[in-house]
């Protein structure tokens, strides 16, 4: 029987800011808003980076930003009045904005930011090929302690929404942040039952806790964080492929675990590469190269393929924001992959 061929997204990776009203124990991103570290990326500084990645091939422009910033009681002083200066009040308000400029430059948006309205899914669903938001887990664990965002409830209500927006949706599983192997098929089966319900989710990531230099401070004291073993890391991605449907991409991260032995057990999505941008989540781990992959999965046996930040059986089924159609359609094949033939460099519309 032939292997399903594994896919991967081309695309930069955009931080639109650091700043998050969560807490989590485990984060190597978030910064408070008065943190010498902090930034709101202006749009000159995204800009060039869509230009890049225009050049580069990408199709995806993946932008994550801390959750509800402007809930940071810093916010108003460090980044209110950048954002007021450039005409918007809230994050969401500007990648709204940033979202019609990747899309000049011939990129999909992608938008990660945490816990979003309804309201506020449904401003941004038009101009996103796809959406996301990682579940992590189900369970309460010590981690999330003075986190509102990652209460499950509200997580898997936001999936929920997504599902009744008909947006083509990312989630997963953070594994190693103080939940049990129960709970990881509780979290699944959470997942399943909503997409048994409303048929959105393209893929679910599993992706391994991974501590970062100079968080020895911060997570001291967090007894229950706890980096998953490869063991543990083929145990969950045995029970997603057990309890997900086939339809569900299952995704595992090429720079945290090697991506040969998972695809070996299920996993069919390695996620966004970017020749341009580093993961700004675990900065130290470097994307491995397209080319590398490739050849690695190739001489064994897999077909190495390359998808758009929607899956290819929802660019069939026609199901991406409104106004990314048109670009959907010039990027993608036949079958919903990514053209084979170049499209060459993409110039603004401006």
């Amino acid at each position: 029987m032939k292997n399903r061929p594994i896919t991967y997204s081309k695309n930069v990776f955009i931080p639109v800011t650091n700043v998050c009203r969560n807490k989590c124990a485990y984060c190597g991103f978030r910064r408070m808003a008065e943190h010498k570290d902090a930034f709101l990326l202006t749009e000159d500084a995204i800009i060039f980076v869509l230009k890049r990645g225009a050049e580069a091939g990408c199709t995806e422009a993946m932008f994550a930003f801390g959750e509800s910033p402007e809930q940071d009681p810093e916010f108003i002083k460090r980044f209110g009045k950048q954002l007021n200066d450039v005409g918007f009040k809230t994050v969401v308000e500007y990648t709204e904005h940033l979202c019609h400029l990747a899309l000049d430059y011939g990129l999909l948006p992608h938008v990660n930011g945490g816990v979003l309205s309804f309201g506020e899914l449904e401003k941004l669903a038009p101009l996103n090929a796809s959406m996301g938001l990682m579940l992590e887990t189900t369970a309460a664990v010590s981690a999330h302690r003075d986190c509102p965002g990652k209460n499950p409830t509200a997580r898997l209500e936001m999936i929920e929404n997504a599902g009744k927006l008909k947006i083509p949706f990312t989630t997963g599983l953070l594994i190693g942040i103080g939940e049990t192997r129960s709970d990881w098929m509780e979290s699944l089966q959470a997942i399943q039952r909503l997409h048994d319900q409303y048929g959105h989710i393209q893929e679910v990531i599993l992706q391994n806790y991974t501590p970062n230099s100079g968080q020895e401070n911060r997570i001291r004291g967090i007894g229950d964080l706890n980096p998953p073993t490869k063991a543990d890391m083929i145990d969950v991605i045995l029970l997603a492929k057990n309890i997900l449907t086939p339809d569900i991409s299952i995704q595992a991260p090429p720079n945290l675990m090697p991506p040969l032995e998972l695809t070996r057990y299920g996993v069919t999505d390695l996620g966004g590469i970017s020749p341009v941008t580093i993961d700004y989540i675990n900065p130290e781990s470097a994307w491995p190269k397209i080319e590398e992959l490739k050849n690695l999965l190739g001489s064994n046996g897999y077909e190495f393929k390359e998808r758009l930040p929607v899956h290819p059986r929802y660019v069939k089924k026609g199901w991406c924001g409104a106004e990314t159609r048109e670009l959907v359609e010039k990027l993608a094949d036949a079958d919903g992959y990514r053209k084979t033939e170049s499209c060459g460099p993409l110039s603004p519309k401006k």
